[in-house]
């Protein structure tokens, strides 16, 4: 078997591992078990569990962020303001690609970056960070352009819940796929799923902010 092939046998049992039981309840042996290779060929090949799990991302991370990149340029270079749908509506056709390079790879490319945050994977987010902070950086800027109203922090905590809410969507997405053929008679796949879900992320990304005195009121005035 040749390196690469090797390689490769290593990362697809990683990422099936990973996608169904975490970073964090994945041991090695599992990966190489299922990968039919050695326990030393994952030292070997990628040199510890982390460079293995950031390798993992990075068979989606160099597709997709090229693209998105190039986009938020073009929308940046306008030279009128650009409306969030608009800006969220980037994502969609890198998502879909991933489905034409793999099988589901939209639904585990989004599963195994929600499972970066919630594994609490602290080196996958510095290495997000590294190689493609320029991507993000334009994708905030563009919110805040399109969102003057919010801070940089609020930025922050919606650009959270919206991921909690797409990694969350994307995990359950066969589920929620035979609940709409049954009970609803509609036909659903991914991108479907991924323009229902822009609207309402717009929606909560630009909701207006309510301060806790506020929430305070409004709960009184309802009591």
């Amino acid at each position: 078997m040749s390196r690469i092939q090797t390689q490769q046998k290593i990362l697809d049992a990683a990422e099936s591992l990973f996608a169904e039981t975490g970073f964090n309840d994945t041991s090695l042996r599992q990966i190489t078990s299922r990968a039919e290779v050695n326990l030393a060929a994952v030292n070997y090949h990628f040199g510890s569990k982390k460079a293995l799990i950031q390798a993992v991302l990075q068979r989606y991370l160099k597709v997709v962020m090229p693209r998105l990149e190039h986009q938020f340029e073009v929308l940046l270079a306008r030279q009128k303001p650009t409306q969030l749908p608009e800006v969220l509506a980037v994502f969609v056709q890198p998502l879909l690609e991933l489905e034409q390079i793999k099988r589901q790879g939209t639904t585990l490319f989004l599963q195994l970056l929600g499972r970066g945050y919630t594994d609490v994977q602290g080196h996958l987010r510095k290495f997000i960070s590294h190689h493609y902070g320029s991507v993000l950086n334009k994708f905030v800027l563009l919110v805040q352009q399109s969102c003057p109203g919010l801070d940089a922090a609020e930025i922050f905590w919606r650009l959270h819940f919206s991921l909690g809410t797409v990694v969350f969507t994307m995990a359950s997405s066969e589920a929620l796929f035979d609940i709409a053929a049954a009970d609803y008679q509609q036909q659903a796949d991914i991108e479907s799923v991924i323009r229902r879900l822009l609207p309402y992320l717009a929606a909560g990304i630009a909701a207006p902010v309510i301060y806790p005195e506020q929430l305070n009121s409004m709960a009184q005035a309802a009591s």
